[in-house]
Formats: structure tokens, sequence, C-alpha cells
């Protein structure tokens, strides 16, 4: 009892240096954002929301924040369909070398990023995609559909196909089948995909960085940029915009992931 005792306060003391150190960084970065100077000196001296101003008027900042939310929204849509599609394929038929199909799905979250990058800038420089709207949107889909499929197949695996044989049996054709009782039902995994799959095209920045070019640059590409070339705290309050959208995004789709009886 003691030795079960003991280790479960070593692993909470883990997990609290754990999360402190996943933390602080961000309990930093917040109050750069609100900084009234232009440096990075913490803590601020003076306070002021002019980082805030310029980072939703200055035409980089916003051109840049603008082409995220677009591409994401684009990519959102046809990951989501993609990987619906894909998921219900998986789910259920049974077909030679399904699991190679299902590795090569999830392959984006199995490979490194930077491998994913550099082939991705080879394929599309050839191709003639590299800063242009379809390569971001051909690179994050590739990127996001993981997410969709796995949410949805983990919705699928728990649900009772003797619903659709009933509604079939009524005269249900297939469409409205699952417009009526399969979508209702697996709703939930759709949307935590939908939103995984948002996410993480507006975070990219590794494959974008490949992919970019001075006439079309995302958010994440602008902020590298500005940390590297430049000394502009403007980027703290970027990196809280970014921050505050992400997670309220993350929570959402873990909300939309939980069961009724667990609400």
């Amino acid at each position: 009892m003691r030795t079960g005792r003991g280790l479960r306060i070593v692993l909470t003391l883990v997990g609290v240096l754990v999360g402190a150190w996943l933390v602080v960084p961000t309990l930093i970065v917040i109050p750069l954002g609100f900084s009234g100077e232009d440096s990075f000196a913490f803590p601020p001296h003076s306070w002021s929301i002019r980082h805030y101003v310029t980072f939703f008027t200055e035409p980089s900042w916003l051109t840049a924040l603008l082409a995220s939310v677009q591409i994401a929204l684009i990519v959102t849509a046809v990951a989501t369909v993609l990987g619906t599609t894909a998921a219900f394929g998986l789910a259920r038929t049974r077909f030679v070398g399904k699991g190679a199909i299902n590795g090569l799905f999830l392959a984006p979250l199995i490979v490194p990023g930077i491998v994913v990058a550099v082939a991705m800038y080879a394929a599309f420089l050839s191709w003639g995609l590299i800063g242009t709207p379809t390569g971001f949107i051909t690179a994050h889909t590739v990127l996001a559909l993981p997410f969709v499929t796995v949410n949805v197949t983990a919705a699928l695996a728990g649900f009772d196909r003797t619903l659709e044989r009933a509604a079939a049996s009524l005269g249900a054709s297939a469409w409205t089948t699952f417009r009526s009782v399969t979508f209702p039902l697996i709703r939930p995994g759709v949307l935590a995909g939908a939103l995984f799959a948002f996410v993480t095209s507006f975070d990219e920045v590794v494959v974008s960085l490949f992919i970019q070019a001075p006439t079309l640059q995302t958010l994440p590409v602008r902020m590298f940029t500005s940390v590297t070339n430049e000394v502009d705290p403007t980027i703290a309050a970027a990196s809280t915009v970014v921050l505050v959208v992400s997670t309220a995004l993350m929570g959402l789709a873990n909300m939309t992931r939980r069961k009724p009886s667990e609400s």
C-alpha cells in the first residue's frame, strides 16, 4: 500500500512538473502581448493593446491571418468529406491491403514533419504548386485527413448497424438512412474531426515554410519570419491569438466527442 501511494505521489509530481513546463512559456507570452514597449522585456513596465491593434491592422499580419483562416476553412471542408468517406470504407469493407491503406492514411501522424515537408516541396515544385492556394490546401488536407479518419472511425466502431437495417426495412433509401439515422449518431465524431482539421491547418508551420511564397504566407509562417528577422512584440499578440483559437477549438472538439451520458 505504501509503495502504491508513493508511486502515485511521484507520478503526480512528475505530471505537475510537465504541466508547469508546458504552461510557463504561455504565462510569459500572453503578458508580452499587452506590453507597452517595443522590446521583449519581461515583466513589462507598461501596458497597452497597441500590439493587438498592429496585428489586426498592419497589412502583412492581417493578410497572413486571413489567408490562414480561409485555407483552414477550405481544408476543413475537404478533409471532413474525404476523411469521413475513408472512415466508412475502412470500417465497413474488407479487402486485400486494408491494413496498408489504413497505415497510409495515418502516415502524416507518424512520419516526421520535416520529411513530409521535403517530400511535398519536391513534388509541388514539379507540379507548379509552390506558393499557390491549391498547394497549401492540398498539403494541409493531407496533414488533416488522419484526424478526421480516426475520429469518424471511432464513432463508427460504436455504431449499432441494426438501426440502419431497421430504416432500410421501412423503405428508406441509402441516402435517407445516412441523413436521418447514421449521420446524426456519428455527428460528434465528424465535428471533432472537422475541428481538429481546422486547428491542424491553422497551426501548420513546417510544411508551410517549404511551400510558401512572398505573395502567400500563412500566419505561422509570418510569425516565424517575424521572430527570426525582426524584434517586434507584435508576435506575442499573434501567438496569444493562435493560442486562444487553438485551445478553444481543441476544447470544443473534446466536448463534441463526449457521450451524452458523460456530460
